[in-house]
Protein backbone atom coordinates (compact mmCIF):
# COMPACT_ATOMS: atom_id res chain seq x y z
CA UNK A 1 0.00 0.00 0.00
CA UNK A 2 1.64 3.05 -1.11
CA UNK A 3 1.84 5.63 1.33
CA UNK A 4 1.75 8.94 -1.04
CA UNK A 5 -0.91 7.43 -3.76
CA UNK A 6 1.83 6.72 -6.08
CA UNK A 7 4.50 3.86 -6.88
CA UNK A 8 8.30 4.26 -8.52
CA UNK A 9 9.11 1.11 -10.68
CA UNK A 10 12.57 1.38 -12.05
CA UNK A 11 14.01 -1.16 -14.31
CA UNK A 12 18.00 -1.65 -13.26
CA UNK A 13 20.07 -1.11 -16.36
CA UNK A 14 22.78 -2.83 -18.23
CA UNK A 15 22.44 -6.03 -16.40
CA UNK A 16 25.19 -8.33 -18.04
CA UNK A 17 23.62 -12.01 -19.06
CA UNK A 18 24.14 -13.92 -15.72
CA UNK A 19 26.59 -17.33 -15.69
CA UNK A 20 26.52 -19.72 -13.18
CA UNK A 21 28.22 -19.22 -9.91
CA UNK A 22 27.80 -15.33 -10.39
CA UNK A 23 27.66 -13.25 -7.38
CA UNK A 24 24.28 -12.17 -8.63
CA UNK A 25 24.16 -9.84 -5.47
CA UNK A 26 27.06 -7.86 -6.58
CA UNK A 27 25.88 -7.35 -10.06
CA UNK A 28 22.67 -6.05 -8.48
CA UNK A 29 24.68 -3.62 -6.41
CA UNK A 30 27.09 -2.61 -9.36
CA UNK A 31 23.66 -2.01 -11.46
CA UNK A 32 22.50 0.66 -8.54
CA UNK A 33 25.37 2.47 -8.25
CA UNK A 34 24.99 2.55 -12.12
CA UNK A 35 21.51 3.77 -12.24
CA UNK A 36 22.84 6.55 -9.07
CA UNK A 37 20.50 5.06 -6.34
CA UNK A 38 20.84 3.75 -3.03
CA UNK A 39 17.90 1.63 -1.26
CA UNK A 40 16.07 2.80 1.21
CA UNK A 41 13.62 1.36 4.06
CA UNK A 42 10.34 -0.45 2.04
CA UNK A 43 12.18 -0.71 -1.06
CA UNK A 44 11.61 -3.87 -2.79
CA UNK A 45 13.66 -5.53 -5.72
CA UNK A 46 11.97 -7.61 -7.80
CA UNK A 47 14.16 -10.75 -10.10
CA UNK A 48 13.44 -12.55 -12.04
CA UNK A 49 13.61 -16.33 -11.51
CA UNK A 50 15.60 -16.39 -14.89
CA UNK A 51 18.73 -14.70 -13.46
CA UNK A 52 18.54 -16.24 -10.26
CA UNK A 53 18.45 -19.78 -11.21
CA UNK A 54 21.28 -19.07 -13.68
CA UNK A 55 23.64 -17.93 -10.76
CA UNK A 56 22.97 -20.92 -9.31
CA UNK A 57 23.70 -23.05 -12.06
CA UNK A 58 20.34 -24.66 -12.34
CA UNK A 59 21.05 -25.67 -15.80
CA UNK A 60 20.82 -29.22 -17.09
CA UNK A 61 22.40 -30.77 -20.54
CA UNK A 62 19.57 -32.57 -21.88
CA UNK A 63 22.27 -34.83 -23.55
CA UNK A 64 22.79 -36.17 -19.74
CA UNK A 65 19.10 -36.83 -19.54
CA UNK A 66 17.70 -40.38 -19.65
CA UNK A 67 14.21 -40.94 -20.18
CA UNK A 68 12.35 -43.18 -17.88
CA UNK A 69 9.74 -45.37 -19.41
CA UNK A 70 6.68 -42.98 -18.04
CA UNK A 71 8.51 -40.21 -19.65
CA UNK A 72 8.86 -41.41 -22.95
CA UNK A 73 4.97 -42.08 -22.47
CA UNK A 74 3.83 -39.11 -21.60
CA UNK A 75 6.32 -37.79 -24.55
CA UNK A 76 4.30 -39.30 -26.96
CA UNK A 77 0.90 -38.32 -25.86
CA UNK A 78 1.91 -34.76 -25.41
CA UNK A 79 4.46 -34.57 -28.37
CA UNK A 80 7.58 -33.31 -26.02
CA UNK A 81 10.68 -34.24 -26.03
CA UNK A 82 10.90 -37.11 -23.48
CA UNK A 83 14.32 -35.92 -22.00
CA UNK A 84 12.41 -32.77 -21.18
CA UNK A 85 9.25 -34.31 -19.64
CA UNK A 86 11.80 -36.80 -17.42
CA UNK A 87 12.70 -32.84 -16.17
CA UNK A 88 9.78 -32.84 -15.46
CA UNK A 89 8.37 -35.76 -13.72
CA UNK A 90 12.08 -35.30 -11.34
CA UNK A 91 10.65 -31.74 -9.58
CA UNK A 92 6.81 -32.83 -9.55
CA UNK A 93 4.30 -34.41 -7.28
CA UNK A 94 1.64 -34.67 -9.56
CA UNK A 95 0.56 -34.55 -13.05
CA UNK A 96 -2.12 -32.54 -12.70
CA UNK A 97 -3.35 -32.60 -16.54
CA UNK A 98 -1.97 -32.84 -19.57
CA UNK A 99 -2.72 -32.31 -24.14
CA UNK A 100 -0.46 -31.56 -26.74
CA UNK A 101 2.23 -29.65 -25.61
CA UNK A 102 1.32 -29.20 -22.12
CA UNK A 103 1.59 -31.44 -18.88
CA UNK A 104 0.36 -28.76 -15.94
CA UNK A 105 2.36 -30.15 -12.58
CA UNK A 106 2.37 -30.06 -9.00
CA UNK A 107 5.91 -28.89 -8.54
CA UNK A 108 7.53 -29.85 -5.26
CA UNK A 109 7.60 -26.28 -4.23
CA UNK A 110 3.47 -26.45 -4.18
CA UNK A 111 3.22 -24.34 -7.57
CA UNK A 112 0.80 -25.94 -9.79
CA UNK A 113 2.37 -24.96 -13.26
CA UNK A 114 3.16 -25.89 -16.83
CA UNK A 115 5.46 -28.04 -17.71
CA UNK A 116 6.75 -27.94 -14.07
CA UNK A 117 8.50 -24.36 -14.48
CA UNK A 118 11.16 -25.59 -17.10
CA UNK A 119 12.68 -22.61 -19.18
CA UNK A 120 14.58 -23.09 -22.73
CA UNK A 121 13.75 -19.11 -23.43
CA UNK A 122 16.85 -16.79 -22.99
CA UNK A 123 18.99 -19.68 -22.32
CA UNK A 124 22.04 -18.87 -24.75
CA UNK A 125 23.65 -22.11 -26.35
CA UNK A 126 26.50 -20.14 -27.16
CA UNK A 127 28.07 -24.15 -27.49
CA UNK A 128 25.44 -25.64 -29.20
CA UNK A 129 24.48 -27.78 -25.88
CA UNK A 130 20.86 -27.88 -25.33
CA UNK A 131 20.29 -26.63 -22.06
CA UNK A 132 16.95 -26.10 -19.67
CA UNK A 133 16.48 -23.87 -16.56
CA UNK A 134 15.03 -24.92 -13.70
CA UNK A 135 13.45 -23.29 -10.47
CA UNK A 136 15.82 -22.83 -7.79
CA UNK A 137 15.60 -25.11 -5.33
CA UNK A 138 14.34 -22.92 -2.50
CA UNK A 139 13.37 -19.14 -4.17
CA UNK A 140 12.39 -18.28 -0.38
CA UNK A 141 16.08 -19.00 0.77
CA UNK A 142 16.96 -17.45 -2.14
CA UNK A 143 15.67 -14.07 -1.95
CA UNK A 144 16.50 -14.12 1.72
CA UNK A 145 20.11 -14.43 0.94
CA UNK A 146 20.09 -11.61 -1.48
CA UNK A 147 17.53 -9.53 0.93
CA UNK A 148 21.07 -9.87 3.35
CA UNK A 149 23.56 -8.59 0.98
CA UNK A 150 21.46 -5.82 0.02
CA UNK A 151 20.34 -4.60 3.29
CA UNK A 152 23.98 -5.04 4.91
CA UNK A 153 25.68 -2.76 1.80
CA UNK A 154 23.10 -0.18 1.67
CA UNK A 155 22.03 -0.20 5.70
CA UNK A 156 18.28 0.16 4.14
CA UNK A 157 15.61 -2.85 5.53
CA UNK A 158 14.14 -4.02 2.06
CA UNK A 159 11.88 -6.66 0.32
CA UNK A 160 13.27 -8.78 -2.27
CA UNK A 161 10.53 -10.84 -4.41
CA UNK A 162 12.03 -13.79 -6.74
CA UNK A 163 9.15 -13.54 -9.85
CA UNK A 164 8.21 -15.69 -12.38
CA UNK A 165 5.52 -15.56 -15.13
CA UNK A 166 2.74 -18.14 -14.51
CA UNK A 167 -0.54 -18.88 -16.51
CA UNK A 168 -3.94 -19.03 -14.39
CA UNK A 169 -6.52 -21.32 -15.04
CA UNK A 170 -9.57 -18.97 -14.84
CA UNK A 171 -7.69 -16.45 -17.17
CA UNK A 172 -5.72 -16.64 -20.24
CA UNK A 173 -2.08 -15.00 -21.30
CA UNK A 174 0.63 -15.20 -18.04
CA UNK A 175 1.04 -12.96 -15.18
CA UNK A 176 4.51 -12.20 -12.71
CA UNK A 177 3.74 -14.40 -8.94
CA UNK A 178 6.36 -14.26 -6.34
CA UNK A 179 7.45 -17.44 -6.00
CA UNK A 180 10.55 -16.31 -3.69
CA UNK A 181 10.04 -13.68 -1.09
CA UNK A 182 12.25 -12.31 2.13
CA UNK A 183 11.58 -8.79 3.99
CA UNK A 184 7.97 -8.13 3.64
CA UNK A 185 4.38 -10.10 4.03
CA UNK A 186 3.59 -12.36 0.94
CA UNK A 187 -0.21 -12.14 2.19
CA UNK A 188 -2.04 -9.54 4.15
CA UNK A 189 -4.55 -10.94 5.81
CA UNK A 190 -7.86 -8.00 5.89
CA UNK A 191 -10.34 -10.65 7.56
CA UNK A 192 -11.90 -8.33 10.71
CA UNK A 193 -11.21 -5.26 9.78
CA UNK A 194 -13.59 -2.22 8.44
CA UNK A 195 -14.63 -1.71 4.90
CA UNK A 196 -15.36 1.67 4.13
CA UNK A 197 -18.52 2.11 5.61
CA UNK A 198 -17.85 0.16 8.33
CA UNK A 199 -18.61 -3.51 7.57
CA UNK A 200 -16.26 -5.83 8.70
CA UNK A 201 -14.53 -7.50 5.52
CA UNK A 202 -14.58 -11.65 5.69
CA UNK A 203 -13.05 -13.02 3.24
CA UNK A 204 -10.18 -10.10 1.80
CA UNK A 205 -6.76 -11.18 1.89
CA UNK A 206 -4.12 -9.64 -0.42
CA UNK A 207 -1.68 -11.57 -2.40
CA UNK A 208 0.80 -8.84 -1.58
CA UNK A 209 3.75 -10.20 -2.93
CA UNK A 210 2.41 -11.14 -5.96
CA UNK A 211 0.56 -7.68 -6.54
CA UNK A 212 4.51 -6.19 -6.07
CA UNK A 213 5.52 -8.68 -9.03
CA UNK A 214 2.86 -8.84 -11.51
CA UNK A 215 3.80 -4.99 -11.64
CA UNK A 216 7.60 -5.37 -11.98
CA UNK A 217 6.46 -7.72 -14.47
CA UNK A 218 5.34 -4.72 -16.86
CA UNK A 219 9.60 -3.53 -17.03
CA UNK A 220 11.13 -7.24 -17.16
CA UNK A 221 9.16 -8.51 -19.96
CA UNK A 222 8.81 -11.95 -21.17
CA UNK A 223 11.01 -11.86 -24.40
CA UNK A 224 13.89 -9.93 -25.33
CA UNK A 225 13.45 -6.92 -22.84
CA UNK A 226 16.52 -7.75 -20.89
CA UNK A 227 15.29 -6.25 -17.52
CA UNK A 228 15.22 -8.89 -14.89
CA UNK A 229 15.60 -6.60 -11.72
CA UNK A 230 13.38 -3.77 -10.95
CA UNK A 231 13.69 -1.62 -7.90
CA UNK A 232 10.05 -0.33 -6.52
CA UNK A 233 9.87 2.23 -4.67
CA UNK A 234 6.61 3.70 -2.37
CA UNK A 235 5.30 1.21 -0.32
CA UNK A 236 4.45 0.32 2.77
CA UNK A 237 3.39 -2.31 5.35
CA UNK A 238 2.94 -3.03 9.12
CA UNK A 239 1.88 -6.95 8.38
CA UNK A 240 4.80 -9.21 9.37
CA UNK A 241 6.90 -10.74 6.64
CA UNK A 242 6.26 -14.02 5.62
CA UNK A 243 7.88 -15.66 2.68
CA UNK A 244 6.28 -16.66 -0.75
CA UNK A 245 5.62 -20.85 0.41
CA UNK A 246 2.47 -19.00 2.28
CA UNK A 247 0.79 -18.09 -1.22
CA UNK A 248 0.42 -21.69 -2.02
CA UNK A 249 -2.88 -23.47 -1.64
CA UNK A 250 -2.80 -26.16 0.13
CA UNK A 251 -4.56 -28.98 -2.31
CA UNK A 252 -7.45 -29.64 0.11
CA UNK A 253 -8.54 -26.09 -0.62
CA UNK A 254 -8.19 -26.40 -4.46
CA UNK A 255 -11.19 -26.69 -6.06
CA UNK A 256 -10.08 -26.67 -9.53
CA UNK A 257 -9.02 -30.01 -9.39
Amino acid sequence: MPTSGSLELLALPDLPMVQAGDDLAALILAALDRAGRRLADRDVLVVAQKIVSKAEGRTVDLATVTPSARAIALGAETGKDPRIVELILADATQVVRSRPNLIIVRHRLGFVMANGGLDQSNVAPADGTHRVLLLPEDPDASAERLRVRLSARHGARIGVIISDSFGRAWRRGTAGIAIGAAGLPSLIDLRGQPDLFGRILEVSIIGYADEIAAAASLLQGQAAEASPVVLVRGLSWSAPDSPAAILVRPPAEDLFQ
